[in-house]
């Protein structure tokens, strides 16, 4: 399994049965099989279909503003000595401020093409739900979004969004009250209108096809960030590094890079420490279990119930990981760090007052390593994907660590 081919590794994985490795596959209920396979026929049939395919390039290029630019921090870069130049992969300025409208609008149109009338889907931070709720604005459908109660609180700015784009808020009030449970909650939902529902989820997590889907839809990161990296500099950059909640962002722009020379590093959230409730960094601290329908690497008890997780962003704190990235640590093809919330909160304010540029904390995971780095006189140049903007952050943040 080490000696994997990258040039052929997109074909090789998943497997038709969704499994990446030993990784992935579907444990869902009988009753959920047969959409879901409903749902796997039609993505590999239309989904790949020239017509679908144009359809949402077009999308892409005129409402969600594709390509989003490279961006060179100078300021920051000089600010830590200058040695490690630090680019920005600019997801903020995607429409709707993340990278999680690239999925919800191949998923919204996939339903569109198999005659759904709703989309059910989950939210942590708010943004896969804004997005969500955007797509299906753009395509006429209903909306309904799962989310738990304290990701409602500490992203009202996105609950009003979703609200005012027609999305009905489903407010979650079980267990640890985040992400989730509101997975649980939003397959659920699912499981009682599947026949007029398509489920969104929002990562590359969950049982097949949507590892696989979503995945796909991502890949558009790191393709375009591989051309423009090296129409900017004449080469590829030594390092990308993407923060990993369920790992869709990285997944994406890893995609670009992976029969490349570049390291790639992923970044989990620490939280408070390393007890268990303190963090969600499941790739560190987790073991092989099953979850939400799919098989990879989990915070769990010695049960194989999950354990509750935490993070200062809510769309980190998830007690799993998609099974591609389980696989890719398996291989050694990325490497899987940790920062915690004080780094996270202090790159936040350092992109924010030197770059003019506010990312969102889950995205601030992933430039708080590249600060690591250039503090530890790593020299060469770094790719950071700012997967999101900070807009949904900054009354928690102002209003519960900094004073201005």
């Amino acid at each position: 399994m080490k000696n994997v081919d990258f040039k052929t590794y997109s074909q090789s994985f998943p497997t038709k049965d969704g499994y990446f490795g030993k990784y992935g596959g579907n444990y869902t209920p009988d009753e959920l099989r047969k959409p879901l396979e409903d749902i796997a026929y039609s993505y590999q049939v239309i989904g790949k279909s020239e017509k679908f395919k144009k359809e949402l390039r077009e999308i892409q290029k005129h409402f969600q503003g594709r390509p989003t630019p490279i961006y060179y921090c100078k300021k920051l870069t000089n600010l830590l000595g200058g040695k490690l130049h630090i680019y920005l992969k600019r997801e903020d300025l995607n429409h709707t401020g993340s990278h999680k409208l690239n999925h919800c609008m191949g998923e919204a149109l996939l339903a569109k093409y198999m005659g759904k009338k709703k989309l059910i889907a989950e939210t942590g931070a708010g943004q896969h739900g804004v997005a969500i709720a955007t797509a299906a604005a753009y395509f006429d459908l209903e909306c309904e979004v799962h989310m738990g109660e304290i990701d409602i609180a500490k992203q009202a700015q996105n609950v009003s969004k979703m609200k005012l784009l027609g999305a009905k808020v489903i407010p979650v009030s079980r267990g640890g009250k985040t992400l989730k449970e509101a997975v649980d909650s939003s397959f659920e939902a699912y499981l009682k209108d599947y026949e007029n529902s398509m489920y969104c989820i929002g990562s590359v997590v969950g049982p097949h096809p949507f590892p696989l889907m979503v995945r796909d839809f991502q890949k558009v990161v790191g393709i375009e960030a591989r051309e423009q990296f090296l129409e900017l500099n004449n080469s590829l950059p030594n390092k990308v590094i993407a923060c990993v909640g369920g790992g869709s962002n990285s997944i994406g722009i890893f995609h670009g890079f992976l029969e490349d020379d570049v390291e790639l590093i992923g970044i989990e959230p620490l939280g408070k420490g390393n007890k268990k409730g303190e963090h969600a960094a499941t790739i560190q601290f987790g073991s092989e279990g099953v979850i939400h329908g799919f098989k990879s690497i989990v915070l769990q008890d010695e049960n194989g119930n999950p354990d509750p997780v935490y993070s200062i962003a809510s769309g980190l704190d998830y007690p799993s990981v998609g099974p591609e990235h389980s696989l890719l640590n398996d291989i050694k093809r990325v490497s899987y760090k940790v920062i915690n919330d004080s780094e996270a909160l202090e790159a936040f304010t350092l992109l924010s007052k030197n770059e003019g540029i506010i990312p969102a904390l889950e995205s601030a995971h992933a430039l708080a390593y590249a600060i690591k780095l250039a503090r530890g006189f790593e020299e060469g140049s770094v790719l950071v994907n700012l997967s999101g903007r900070g807009d949904k952050d900054v009354d928690f943040i102002i209003n519960n660590y900094l004073k201005l």
